[in-house]
């Protein structure tokens, strides 16, 4: 008999995004999978418990793990598998880097504390080609980035990626720029209407917004 499995998840949700990253709809990913296109929508609609062999099936027809459909590497950083037999590295010009980011998402900060390099990732969203992000008055995120000179803007860097496991495929943006506290009506006015939702929650009506002084990126594709 056939093992299944005791507790089916996200599965159905995982399938249908990877499907629908590589542009494949379920008659071909049925057909790829050797599997009943009907079941498939089953699979993916309802909290299915389809066997080991069945999802090895989709797993292989889908260019990624079974583990990843499981969700077993949901709480390990991505980027564990080896890259791929011949990665091409492309360099990104700044309309590219900012289209890709433009979605908002969260990102990285990059700046220096009195203690040295710190790293912080906040919910962002991109608006007129600068950066826009909420944190809490006398958080550590105000009073690191204020200078303290009227005029002169505390110099961070903000990061954005995307990496895709099963591809061993990924991109990543960088920006450097000044970043200064929105506070004048009209600022925040604008900002207010743009939807920055931080996940962390909490009392977060601070705006803070990056101007882009440098914009680069890089893009890591399959070879010939």
């Amino acid at each position: 008999m056939a093992e299944r499995l005791a507790a089916p998840g996200d599965l159905g949700r995982r399938i249908t995004r990877r499907r629908e990253s590589l542009g494949l709809d379920r008659e071909e990913l049925a057909k790829r999978a050797d599997i009943n296109p009907s079941y498939l929508a089953y699979v993916e609609q309802r909290a299915a418990a389809p066997a080991i062999e069945t999802i090895e099936r989709l797993a292989s027809a889908l260019d990624t793990s079974t583990a990843e459909l499981l969700g077993g590497t949901v709480d390990q950083p991505p980027g564990q598998g080896r890259a791929a037999l011949h990665p091409e590295l492309k360099h990104l010009n700044a309309k590219e880097c900012l289209r890709l980011i433009s979605p908002g998402g969260v990102g990285r900060l990059a700046f220096d504390d009195l203690g040295g390099p710190t790293i912080l990732p906040v919910n962002y969203v991109l608006h007129e080609g600068c950066v826009i992000f909420r944190t809490a008055f006398g958080g550590p995120l105000d009073e690191s980035l204020r200078t303290g000179v009227k005029g002169v803007e505390f110099k961070v860097a903000f990061e954005v990626d995307r990496i895709d496991d099963a591809n061993r495929e990924g991109w990543s943006v960088l920006i450097r720029g000044g970043v200064h506290h929105v506070s004048t009506a009209e600022e925040q006015a604008a900002v207010m209407t743009l939807g920055v939702h931080p996940w962390a929650g909490g009392d977060r009506e601070l705006y803070v917004k990056i101007t882009p002084s440098e914009i680069t990126g890089r893009r890591i594709l399959h070879g010939p």
